[in-house]
């Protein structure tokens, strides 16, 4: 969320490669316009641009993007605005690069304040007849959507594309925000020839920038403008300050990563502190000491995690039988779980207060483990809030206390000589396992009593998924036989989350069925499948067509008909930002098949052990035909649950090999 409560939004974040630190406040010159380029200016450059210049595989190139930030003081409101205004120009080379033609650009709003677009403008540029074309968009063709209640999208899509069109838009955005100044992403999912950023800022204003990402500045200059703003009477002198990187390669977002915006080549802003004009300062970078006891307090966090008495007389009930301080735990987070249903909002502030939740039966993250928090104090156990930012939502800064980087609260419980992390939000997932998107670097644990400390986060148990096949080949060439597989961790919360879709457990196997095309399952018993602290166990009666029975003197039968692996996940030639798999895991398939007749092996896949260097991981593959049983035993294993860089192409040899040995098959002959 952009904007952060009222007693919080001071709170910001300095997690800087390069920190330059800049004093002032209020602005904008006119100067400002004067670096920008002029709209619907297309040149035969543009139309001619040759991508191979970039990127020969390129489907579009931005031309030229430039963008300026300034402070204002707006005339309707008399308070201060930040202005910033976006203008670009992208060559489309072929119909995959039609997408870039979608635009979205997300405002904000909190409370009474929000952002608003103005000045929107769009258009397409074809050279037809030796001429320039221009096709401009209809107002009408720009909506906007409420993605939730703090977020807006304002959409549009330019007119009349054709393989070799240039598009060209821009905007200008108004924000009451100005702790964030505004972020410039340098780099985006297709190549920039030029980015540039013009800012102004206040003289009294004193921010910390930080570059992030990969990418190096090709040009950066700062220079004096004098009275930008004249703020009650009194004349500011601005910072201007320009950022300029040219010849930017795409990033290409891969599976098994965190937030983008951790690794893309970025400029950030983060406010320090204002220096008054009557002479005063006011600083807006805390220390965890003042957060604490900010967040001790706050009547939507601290104050609900000693909510008690909401749980009180409920807690022996709900902790009957339990033995010791773990099972009372574990009980509680069980009633949680079914008691309040969480709304799908991410937080780390009640929404109201845990009892009304609680009453309503529903409730955000917070309110839900809020709740959590205070049955476990309730029951006399040791827990604690964590603060942390989700996968999809970037790090914190580790630096400086920024309020606005934490999206997510779950509860910590203390027994004997161990912690646990808990979130009561997803009835499928065991105790003491967190969501994926909650397995992000550190979080900050806040006790009402003692000072935060930083936590890793941390999968506390591995993805653990076993086939187990035993069959026998028929004459009409079809293998008969039971499948058992067993999933643990997340492998088995996302395949209950999967059987949950459907009415019943019938209809998940009935789509199964149609889904697999060479399998028919015959008959099935799903087994612990609400009984989620233990191992998820599915047993299918299976018939698999091997071949149509016309010859079963020699036929070829592929072993890797169990969760084949087909394509690389990992297809880049380099890769700047970690794989993330979130956990370690263990895959294990053993198939045995019993044959109806003497058969010979002519052919078989290769024997492998390989392995990540570092221990980071091995794959096993053993096959052989042995008195009359064909048998296959594969093990896949990821140790580790982050690999870094340079362990990149290893991870990429590394199943190279694996899809190339999986495409050769059992060549079987039938002895007379």
């Amino acid at each position: 969320m952009l904007f952060s409560p009222p007693k919080l939004r001071r709170f910001i974040y300095a997690h800087m490669n390069k920190t330059l630190s800049i004093l002032f406040l209020l602005l904008l010159s006119l100067a400002a316009k004067a670096q920008n380029f002029n709209y619907g200016a297309i040149t035969h450059d543009d139309y001619e641009f040759d991508r191979k210049t970039l990127d020969s595989n390129a489907n579009a190139i931005v031309l030229k993007e430039f963008g300026t930030a300034s402070v204002q003081l707006d005339d309707n409101t008399h308070s201060l605005v930040l202005v910033f205004e976006h203008h670009v120009k992208i060559k489309l080379y072929n119909k995959e690069g039609f997408k870039e033609a979608n635009i979205i650009i997300p405002t904000y709003k909190d409370n009474n304040r929000e952002e608003t677009i103005s000045e929107l403008k769009a258009s397409t540029f074809n050279y037809i007849n030796n001429n320039f074309v221009e096709t401009v968009m209809d107002k009408k063709a720009v909506f906007t959507e409420d993605r939730s209640k703090y977020t807006r999208l304002t959409k549009f899509t330019l007119p009349n594309l054709k393989e070799g069109s240039v598009i060209e838009y821009s905007y200008i955005l108004r924000s009451p925000n100005l702790f964030n100044f505004k972020t410039w992403e340098f780099q985006s999912d297709i190549p920039k020839v030029s980015s540039e950023y013009l800012v102004y800022i206040p003289g009294i204003y004193n921010y910390n920038v930080s570059l992030r990402g990969f990418q190096k500045l090709t040009d950066q200059k700062v220079e004096l403008s004098k009275e930008c703003l004249r703020l009650s009477g009194t004349p500011i002198d601005c910072s201007k300050i320009k950022y300029l990187m040219k010849n930017i390669p795409a990033f290409i977002e891969e599976d098994n990563m965190t937030a983008p915006s951790n690794f893309k080549s970025a400029i950030y802003f983060e406010l320090s502190d204002v220096q008054n004009l009557n002479g005063g300062k006011t600083s807006y970078t805390k220390t965890w000491k003042d957060i604490d006891y900010e967040l001790s307090n706050y009547k939507t966090l601290g104050d609900q995690m000693k909510r008690k008495d909401v749980f009180k007389e409920l807690i022996p009930a709900i902790t009957k039988g339990s033995a010791d301080d773990l099972e009372k735990a574990k009980a509680i987070y069980n009633y949680i779980k079914k008691q309040i249903q969480w709304n799908n909002y991410y937080g780390i502030y009640s929404e109201d207060n845990i009892k009304r939740a609680f009453d309503n039966r529903t409730g955000n993250v917070a309110d839900v483990n809020l709740s959590l928090i205070a049955a476990l104090s309730a029951a006399n156990l040791d827990a604690e809030a964590v603060l942390l930012s989700t996968r999809e939502n970037g790090t914190v800064n580790k630096l400086y206390p920024v309020m606005s980087d934490f999206n997510y609260l779950v509860a910590k419980v203390n027994i004997g000589d161990k912690s646990y992390l808990l979130d009561a939000t997803e009835p499928l997932l065991p105790f003491a396992l967190l969501p994926l998107r909650c397995i992000n670097d550190q979080g900050r644990v806040i006790n009402l009593k003692k000072p935060s400390y930083w936590i890793d986060l941390k999968a506390s148990q591995k993805t653990v998924t076993s086939y187990i096949l035993t069959g026998k080949l028929t004459a009409d060439g079809k293998i008969l036989g039971t499948l058992m597989t067993h999933t643990l961790g997340y492998a088995a919360y996302a395949k209950r989350k999967e059987i949950g879709k459907y009415s019943s457990p019938d209809e998940y196997v009935e789509k199964l069925d149609e889904r697999l095309t060479r399998i028919k399952i015959l008959e099935h018993t799903i087994s612990n499948l609400d009984s989620v602290e233990n191992s998820l166990t599915e047993k299918y009666e299976i018939e698999f067509t091997v071949n149509d029975g016309s010859n079963n003197k020699q036929f070829y039968l592929s072993p890797f008909f169990i969760n084949p692996i087909s394509k690389n996940p990992f297809n880049l030639n380099d890769r700047t930002y970690p794989v993330d798999l979130g956990a370690a895991s263990d895959e294990r398939i053993i198939i045995n098949v019993t044959m109806p007749d003497h058969y010979e092996l002519l052919e078989k896949p290769k024997d492998m052990a390989i392995a990540l260097p570092n221990a980071g991981g091995k794959y096993l593959l053993q096959t052989n035909l042995q008195d009359g049983t064909l048998a296959v035993n594969q093990i896949l294993q990821f140790n580790n649950a982050i690999y870094q860089p340079d362990e990149y192409l290893y991870l990429k040899e590394f199943y190279s090999k694996i899809i190339q040995n999986q495409k050769t098959e059992f060549l079987l002959k039938k002895v007379n």
